[in-house]
């Protein structure tokens, strides 16, 4: 009677012992580093040398699951920029501070004048995403155009340039949310 009272105890342990090791061998869940891979970006300055007679004619703003998105539609062809972190965004013309709220600043330099039908509306708007706090409108002066975007940290971003829709060409800068 005694060994069946031990080879039921026995038992009864490893059915236990089964019971738990599935919870325990659990992969974890994925990650959202896995999908959002900015291994290429970087916080330093991104810049292109090119020469244009396009004009820029609108800027748009986004979301996207990874990061944000800020769009400078252009005239024709594609247009020198320079993309960077600064301390302070400065008017173009005047070099007047302009403040925002946000722990970085990111200054959009297109060397490409703005089209006399383009109009900003505001100098400063909230946008309020995950990365974006505020675009910043800082001028168009002899055929270049300064833009901002005050994030919320200096985190990693990306510049290049796309072709279309139809003769036109589209700068566009993203921002991550994170450091994956």
């Amino acid at each position: 009677m005694r060994r069946t009272k031990l080879g039921l105890l026995t038992a009864l342990t490893a059915a236990t012992m089964l019971s738990v090791a599935p919870v325990a061998a659990a992969a974890p869940a994925a990650s959202p580093a896995t999908a959002c891979e900015t291994v290429y970006w970087g916080s330093l300055a991104k810049t292109s040398t090119s020469s244009t007679t396009s004009s820029m004619t609108n800027i748009r703003t986004g979301r996207h699951t990874c990061f944000d998105r800020m769009v400078l539609d252009l005239s024709g062809t594609p247009a020198g920029y320079s993309v960077k972190y600064v301390s302070a965004l400065t008017g173009i013309g005047s070099g007047q501070e302009v403040s925002t709220t946000g722990g970085a600043r990111l200054e959009i330099l297109l060397k490409a004048g703005a089209s006399p039908s383009y109009n900003p509306g505001a100098t400063v708007k909230t946008l309020n995403y995950q990365t974006f706090r505020q675009q910043v409108w800082l001028g168009s002066f002899e055929g270049q155009t300064k833009v901002g975007i005050s994030t919320r940290a200096r985190l990693p971003m990306r510049a290049f340039v796309l072709s279309g829709p139809d003769q036109g060409s589209r700068l566009v800068i993203d921002v991550a949310h994170y450091w994956y």
